[in-house]
């Protein structure tokens, strides 16, 4: 239930189809849409695709329904395969119960890619065996199955609707992360944090006495108020000072040096030698799309921080920066949020440049002299032309990427598309 266009459902119907399964692929958007998709999946026989729409009967003659993220809470679909006992599972769930691996999870509302990044690169620097999966661009979680073996550990970076999956499966990580909490997705969640807390929680709720919970200090207050009495496991608070002084980072940031922290954290509890992990977080060049330094044009740096989709996101990019010396592009659909105080901060910006978009046209009265365009490239045109030598343009959208760009990626390809031809 649900193929989407980011590879992680092609690779999990494929992998299912390859095991021998009869498989329905179901998905509200239609066959001309999802044509990438489709096309890599038509060579198998024992697939249906019903495309445009779900159908209930499709849902109460199942052995399995493998739901995608983002399904709404109260899906009558859903509701139907349950009603008739069948199985409902996410596929970083499934695949932790299957492979029976040692399983590192990490969530929170921001940081969660850079860190699980940082752990698998620091255990691959300690030369364990280590899969990344959960919410990684174009990686199915499931189709790493063939090459686990029981000498492996899996990195899995999980957003709140596969730990939702692993709240519906009763069972939680063996290590879990916990970065930040902010509002997001609150158009899923009704406007309620409280049940996108709930969702998230699933990380660290089922865990046994023996596992650990790694809470970032943005979150671990509300996270102790909340769920403190149900938390069995070993718990750490961690935040930027438990990374050394001396340790030098590439990523720019004191965000960044809390996400390096996590992930310290995380290689201490494996007993990994701080002396690896030092070299991989020094050595560490970010993941695609968050705070990226694209490439520098007549001395003035492009950064792609495209997987900003709320305003902490943004700000955290700011700070990394000098706001007085930055050309910012930003704006994009609104997911309703609280943007005052990055509306605050766009005062000491060098300029800003608007995209069009539901949340752009929310938020356009309360920033003066800001331009807005329909097009990337033209926002791109206009951020270089006001741009000088010393300067940074920073693209860092603090809102979704709906009805200009199919996703956040596509919006962050796009961009680097355009600035690799400046």
């Amino acid at each position: 239930m649900g193929l989407g266009l980011l590879g992680r459902g092609v690779g999990d119907a494929a992998y299912l189809a390859e095991c021998g399964a009869e498989l329905i692929v179901t998905d509200l958007k239609s066959r001309e849409e999802l044509a990438e998709s489709v096309a890599q999946l038509e060579q198998f026989t024992n697939i249906t695709f019903v495309l445009g729409e779900h159908r209930l009967e499709d849902f109460n003659n199942r052995d399995l329904i493998l739901k995608a993220a983002g399904v709404p809470l109260d899906s009558p679909y859903i509701a139907e395969a349950k009603k008739h006992e069948i199985p409902v599972r996410m596929s970083a769930d499934l695949f932790a119960e299957i492979s029976g691996i040692p399983i590192i999870g990490v969530t929170g509302t921001r940081g969660k890619s850079t860190v699980a990044h940082m752990i698998h690169a620091i255990l691959k620097g300690a030369g364990k065996k280590v899969l990344l999966g959960g919410n990684v661009r174009g990686v199915s979680t499931l189709s790493l199955l063939p090459e686990t073996t029981s000498q492996h550990v899996a990195v899995l970076e999980l957003d709140s609707w596969q730990c939702q999956g692993f709240g519906e499966a009763r069972m939680s990580p063996h290590i879990a992360v916990f970065t930040t909490l902010y509002p997001d997705h609150l158009n899923y969640y009704k406007n309620d944090i409280d049940v996108y807390l709930a969702d998230k929680a699933n990380i660290f709720l089922y865990q046994k006495p023996e596992d650990t919970l790694i809470l970032g200090k943005q979150c671990a207050p509300t996270v102790i108020d909340r769920y403190g009495e149900q938390i069995e496991s070993k718990t750490l608070v961690v935040d930027e000072t438990k990374l050394p002084d001396t340790w030098t980072l590439r990523v720019p940031g004191l965000h960044n040096r809390y996400n390096a922290a996590l992930a310290l954290a995380v290689a201490r509890t494996l007993d990994i030698d701080d002396s690896i992990s030092r070299k991989t977080l020094e050595s560490f060049k970010g993941v695609p799309g968050r705070l990226e330094l694209v490439r520098e044009v007549n001395g003035v740096k492009i950064y792609n921080d495209t997987t900003a989709t709320t305003p902490e996101a943004t700000l955290a990019a700011l700070a990394a920066l000098d706001p007085a010396r930055t050309v910012l592009i930003m704006g994009g659909a609104d997911k309703g949020l609280d943007m005052n105080a990055l509306l605050a901060k766009l005062g000491g910006v060098k300029r800003t440049i608007l995209l069009a978009g539901t949340g752009t046209s929310r938020v356009l009265e309360f920033i003066p002299g800001a331009s807005v365009f329909d097009t990337l490239d033209k926002a791109i045109a206009e951020a270089f032309s006001s741009a000088e030598l010393g300067d940074t343009i920073l693209f860092s959208p603090a809102f979704a990427s709906f009805g200009m760009f199919k996703n956040e990626y596509d919006r962050g390809d796009q961009f680097n598309a355009i600035v690799g031809k400046l």
